[in-house]
C-alpha cells in the first residue's frame, strides 16, 4: 500500500498549477490515499504503476552508503541528511514540538510508528536522489511517501526549506496517526501547521487574501471543498480556504473545535465520520456568520 503527498504551490492565477521561481519548480502535494471517497483515477493510475516498481529506499543498501553524512532524531522523525545539519538546530526544535501540537489541538493519538526524513544539500543533489529511487514518480520539490507503513519525507534546501519540511511531516504524522483523512482537510492542516508555531494563530500569509475576500462578501464554501477528490482541483484559492476552515475551528467557536475533534475521533476509530459541513451545521446555528465573524475580529 502505498501514499503519497507532495508540495503544490498555489497559482498566482487561475486554477491550474504552476512551478514557484526558478529551477526549483513547484512545490507539490500528490495525493494517492488509498480510500476510495477520496481517490482519483490519476492517483490509482499511478499508485499501480508504483507498485510495481522496485522499492529501494532503505533497502538492502546502509545509509552510509548512500552518502548520508549527518543524522538527528525528533520527536517521531528520524532525519538523515547529505550535509551537516548544524544550525537547523530551530527546525528539529519545531519538528519534536509538531507531534505534541497535533495531539494536543486534534485530539488524536501520537505516530505510533517512525516517520523517516531524508534532506538533501541542493536541488541537483534532489533531482538525482529520486531519479535513482523513485524515477516514476514526477518532480516535486517536497515529498511524503508512505509504503507498507513507512512513512517517508523528502526535501531539499530551498527558499521555502523549513516550510517545506514542516508541511510535508505535518501529513506524515496524520497519516500515521489515522486510517485516512479527508484530501481538504489533510491539506487545510498541513497548511496551518506549516508556518512556525509562533506565526500559526495571527501570520499566516493566507490571512490578508482571506479577510480582502470577505470584504467582497466571499466566504469559502466548505461544502465545495468537500467535493473535492484530487489535488489537481486544489488551486491557491482552495488551499486558503482549506487553511481558513481549520483556521476557523481551532480558534473561532468552543463548538467548532469540539466537532472538529469529534470527526477525527470518528475517523481514529474507523466510524464512518459523515461529512463534516453537516456537523458543523448542527453544531452551531449560522456556521457562515460564526465564520465571517471570526475573522473580522481575529487580531492580537
Amino acid at each position: 500500500m502505498l501514499q503519497t503527498r507532495s508540495r503544490f504551490s498555489r497559482p498566482k492565477k487561475g486554477p491550474g498549477l504552476i512551478c514557484r521561481n526558478g529551477p526549483e519548480g513547484a512545490s507539490h502535494k500528490l495525493n494517492l490515499v488509498p480510500f476510495s471517497a477520496f481517490r482519483s483515477r490519476y492517483s490509482l493510475a499511478l499508485a499501480l504503476l508504483l507498485s510495481t516498481t522496485a522499492w529501494h529506499i532503505g533497502g538492502g543498501t546502509s545509509h552510509a552508503a548512500e552518502g548520508w553524512v549527518d543524522f538527528r532524531e525528533a520527536g517521531a522523525f528520524r532525519c538523515w541528511a547529505d550535509f551537516p545539519l548544524d544550525g537547523l538546530d530551530g527546525m528539529f526544535v519545531h519538528l519534536n514540538q509538531l507531534q505534541a501540537d497535533l495531539v494536543r489541538t486534534l485530539g488524536i493519538r501520537p505516530a505510533g510508528e517512525p516517520i523517516e526524513l531524508y534532506l538533501l544539500r541542493d536541488y541537483w543533489s534532489y533531482r538525482k536522489y529520486l531519479s535513482r529511487h523513485l524515477p516514476q514518480i514526477p518532480y516535486r520539490r517536497a515529498l511524503y511517501i508512505k509504503k507498507n507503513g513507512r512513512g517517508r519525507v523528502f526535501a531539499y534546501r530551498s527558499r521555502q526549506f523549513e516550510i517545506d519540511v514542516r508541511h510535508e511531516c505535518t501529513h506524515a504524522l496524520l497519516h500515521a496517526a489515522l486510517p485516512m483523512v479527508p484530501l481538504w482537510l489533510d491539506e487545510g492542516l498541513a497548511e496551518y501547521f506549516e508556518v512556525a508555531p509562533q506565526k500559526r494563530a495571527f501570520d499566516n500569509p493566507h490571512l490578508k487574501s482571506l479577510r480582502w475576500s470577505l470584504c467582497l462578501a466571499v466566504v469559502p464554501q466548505l461544502q465545495k471543498l468537500e467535493k473535492k477528490s484530487d489535488l489537481s482541483e486544489m488551486g491557491r484559492t482552495e488551499y486558503r480556504d482549506a487553511w481558513a476552515w481549520v483556521h476557523f475551528m481551532i480558534h473561532g467557536p468552543t463548538e467548532a473545535h469540539r466537532e472538529l475533534v469529534r470527526f477525527l475521533i470518528d475517523i481514529q476509530g474507523n466510524t464512518p465520520p459523515g461529512l463534516l459541513s453537516e456537523r458543523l451545521d448542527r453544531r452551531l446555528p449560522d456556521v457562515r456568520g460564526a465564520f465571517t465573524a471570526h475573522f473580522k475580529t481575529w487580531k492580537r
